[in-house]
Order: structure tokens, then sequence, then C-alpha cells
């Protein structure tokens, strides 16, 4: 019988098994009941209380290729706190072959166990719902008292020894110089760059624990906006529906921190200045027809304020030595998701295209095709050696080779599921459904253009009156005329998704750029 360890922490400092404890009680168990260990499955500080962790989740899914038979934990609320997540993903075992088994704990085949188990279970989930009451319960004492509950020391205050905040002389100055500058008209970036510079910093202060100290963090802008909204500067304390007046010494009077509140509330009707570039989707894709040079985003300003964005050719733009016209990048771009909509629209390409892909996924994995080749080949001697047996045909030497080639065999099947556990190999029909599930993604937005195009393009050369689009298969071609360029609403391309399966994401990874001729912006 073939098993994998699951096991998992919820955080630094719980009184509770380590994973190395863990896992050795796992293999203890395992051995003391002849089960064949094959791999493990770690979550470390993720809490039971929902299934958002990352290797539990991978192993169920693994669960469905039969590479392993039991689950062993260490207890049982290493696999689940709710009995809601354990009933469910219990039953997805089961219906998959595998069951879970607690190395700590005695549980009987019967009935009695089925009990027992949803005992345990079921104390797991209380004490889990107990233990976040107390905490609640324990905050809100301390809110009570107005007392710090945890988190990051705002600027210009220290927590004494009785958890209360107290202003910090040395740094509550800087406060009162970033509110207002930043009332007299001043940009946050520009505040933030001349702190930084002269080493004003926030104090993060770890959970107590030996060898970890306080240490500072340089200001962003994320915590400079939230420091101007932070209502503790004017003394009021919050928590959760609690409010204090007066409850922390004050470092801002109420009438700057008023105007400063004011200025932020324009500024966020306003566009906002510290925001991302706009992404051009196309970067390190589109090259110039006549030179191969890679093609770059760029932007400018019209007499009437407009703002134009394109693409243009880096060698016309850095080096003159082409002449090559830039291209809008809305049409250019929509132009390029058309084409691939229209193509992976094709139910006989993608059927195609998952055999290709299928066959690549096999070929990748040469480590696992000669496991289980070897381990082909020992099956067929023990099956050789069976009929033998059967004939009449047995002797000393038979015994000794059956015996080699079934502990051969043992030692092959754990390989092959280590090898799968690493390497999890797609179905054809998992491929064709990843495939297809691209149809559905929302191309009116940048982020599902961004996955399409990533997806499925190689590259696109531009000429003066088309465009040639690579995809990541081979013979994955497509021509687009001018017209078709200047013509690339999305309308119709999305009409036609309506139809078609929902889709989530793909695994497909793309060939590289040309290599002939590159250069880079």
């Amino acid at each position: 019988m073939k098993a994998v360890i699951y096991a998992r922490y919820s955080s630094d400092n719980q009184r509770e098994e380590s994973i190395e404890g863990q896992i050795r009680d796992c293999m203890q168990y395992a051995e003391y009941n002849d089960i064949q260990v094959v791999g493990s499955y770690i979550d470390r500080a993720m809490s039971a209380k929902t299934d958002n962790r990352p290797n539990f989740r991978k192993m169920i899914a693994d669960s469905s290729k039969h590479i392993f038979d039991l689950i062993i934990v260490w207890k049982l609320d290493r696999f689940a706190r709710n009995r809601y997540d354990s009933a469910y993903y219990k039953n997805v075992l089961r219906k998959n072959g595998v069951k879970v088994v607690s190395a700590k704990e005695t549980i009987s085949e019967g009935a009695e166990g089925i009990i027992l188990e949803s005992v345990l279970e079921g104390y797991a989930e209380y004490y889990s719902v107990e233990l976040a009451e107390k905490v609640n319960r324990g905050m809100t004492d301390n809110a009570l008292k107005a007392m710090n509950n945890g988190g990051v020391t705002p600027l210009g205050y220290y927590v004494d020894d009785e958890q209360h905040l107290q202003i910090d002389e040395k740094k509550a100055p800087f406060v009162r110089e970033i509110f207002q500058r930043y009332a007299d008209g001043e940009m946050i970036k520009d505040i933030i760059n001349d702190m930084n510079a002269r080493g004003v910093g926030i104090t993060i202060r770890m959970k107590k624990k030996a060898g970890r100290k306080a240490h500072e963090r340089k200001l962003d802008y994320n915590n400079v906006r939230r420091m101007l909204a932070n209502r503790k500067y004017i003394g009021e304390y919050r928590f959760k529906d609690i409010v204090i007046e007066d409850a922390i010494p004050a470092i801002i009077d109420k009438d700057l921190f008023e105007k400063v509140q004011k200025r932020i509330a324009l500024n966020t009707r306003a566009p906002a200045t510290h925001k991302a570039q706009v992404d051009y989707l196309l970067t390190t894709k589109l090259y110039c027809g006549k030179c191969k040079a890679m093609m770059v985003g760029e932007s400018g300003t019209g007499k009437m304020g407009e703002t134009y964005r394109y693409y243009k050719c880096a060698n016309a733009k850095k080096r003159h030595t082409c002449d090559k016209k830039s291209v809008n990048k809305e049409k250019i771009e929509d132009a390029v998701v058309k084409a691939v909509m229209e193509k992976i629209m094709d139910d006989g390409l993608m059927e195609q295209l998952s055999y290709k892909l299928y066959d690549i996924q096999m070929q990748g994995s040469n480590i696992l095709l000669a496991l289980q080749q070897q381990l082909a080949d020992v099956e067929k001697g023990i099956n050789n050696i069976l009929d033998a047996i059967q004939q009449g045909i047995i002797t000393d030497s038979t015994k000794k080779r059956l015996e080699d080639l079934e502990n051969k065999q043992k030692e092959l099947q754990i390989e092959v599921a280590q090898e799968q556990i690493k390497r999890p190999m797609l179905t054809r029909e998992q491929i064709l459904y990843g495939l297809t599930r691209f149809r559905k993604l929302d191309v009116s937005t940048q982020k599902g253009k961004k996955a399409l195009i990533d997806g499925f393009v190689n590259a696109i050369y531009l000429y003066d009156d088309y465009a040639i689009i690579t995809c990541n298969y081979k013979e994955g071609e497509t021509r687009i005329s001018y017209d078709d360029i200047e013509n690339s609403a999305l309308g119709d391309v999305e009409k036609g998704q309506k139809n078609k399966p929902e889709l989530e994401s793909s695994d497909l990874s793309a060939n590289g750029d040309p290599a002939e001729n590159r250069t880079r912006d």
C-alpha cells in the first residue's frame, strides 16, 4: 500500500509539533504498518480553518491519479478544523480510492470509528472557533481600555509597557511636517523622497521571540497615504464599532487633519498621478517587418491635450535607420486579439493542438517514461516466471528471481509515484478542456487580452500593408491586412464567445522571441 504524508502548522509560535516532528511520527506509523511512503505535501504557516492551502489542494488533485492509497496525517486537525471541509474532501478522496489516517489517534474501522472520527473533527472545529472567540474577546477588552491591539505602530508613536500609544518626541515632528506639507499642496511622492533621504521610516516590531528585534522600513506611498487618514493622530481610538475620543495623545490638531482630508477627497476624484503606466501588451512580441527590430510602446499628447499611444520601430526611434510608420496601440492589439480568437474558435484546430501538446508533454518527461518502461519490463518478467510456475517449472533460482523482481517492482512503483507527484501529467482531454476555455476570456479587458496574447502569440511582424502573426505552435501563422487592423472591433468576436464553454486558464508557454536581428529598447 502506498501513502503520502500531509503536514502543516499554523504559525511560527504555535505550541504544536513541528513539521519535522509530524513527518517523523507519520513515518514511524507507516513503517510499523508496512506502508510505503512515496511523497509528502507540506503547508507551512497555514491554517486548517480553510482549504486555501496550496499543497493541500495539490494533494487532493493528485489523488485522482491513483498514485497513492492513503494520506497519513499527524492528527486529524492537521487535515481540517472544519467539519464541512473535512467531510467534503474526504468524500472526494473516497471516490478516488484514497483514505485519510491519523498517526497519533487510534480509530477503529467500524461504525465506532466513524463516530470517533466525527468527535475528533468536531473538537478540532470547536477549538478553532473557541480560540477565535477568545482572541476577539481579548482584543475587545483591550479596545475598551484604549490599549494597543498589535499591528504596525504609527509613525510618531511608541507602545509603552502598559500597551498604550505614547508620543515619540523624536519622530512626532516628522508627522506634523508631513501633514503640513501635504495640506500646503505638496505631492506625496516628493514628501516621501525627502523623508527617506533624511532616514525617516516606520518601526516594525516583530512578535516577541528570541532573536527578533524591531527594524525600520522606508516610507512608501501606501503607508503615507494611510498615515494622512489615520484618526489616531487626532487622539481617536477605533476598534470595530468601538470609538473612544481623546483616548490617545494627539499629534495633529483637528483643523489641520480636516484640511488634509479635504485635499485627499479632492485628489481621489482627480486622476491619480502615482498609478502604473499603460500596459503595452505586444511588447517583446511586435517586430518591424522591414528591419526586424522590436517595436516599442510610445505615447504623445495632441494640441487639445488628448493622449495618443502607439508602437514605434526601435531603429526608427533611436537610429533613424528605418522608415517604418508607427501603429496605433489599441488597433494593432485588438486586431491581434481578434485574429487569435478566430483561431481558437476552430474546434478542429483545438483538437489537433491538444494532441501535439500532449505529445510534447510526454516527450518532456524522459525520466518518468524511462521508469514506466523499466516497470513494464519488470512486470513482464514477473508474468513470465508465473507462467513458468503454472507449467510446473519451479526451482530455487526461479523463486529467488521472482522475489528479486517483486522487490524491484515495489521500488519502481515508488519512484514512478514520486516522479508523477513532482511532474503532474495532464491527459489529452484535460489539455483540450484548458485550450477551449480560452474562448470565454473577457477580451474587452486588458487582463483578458494579455492572457490570450501571452498564451498563444509568439511574434507579430508588422509591414506597411499587412501583418504576420506567428503563434506558439507549428503552422500557427496568420496574415492580417491593413484593413483588418484599421477595423479591429472586437464586438463580433465577443458575441461569438457567448455560446462557448467557460474558461479559466492554460499552462501553455511561449516559444521565445525571433532570434534574428533583435533590437531591444
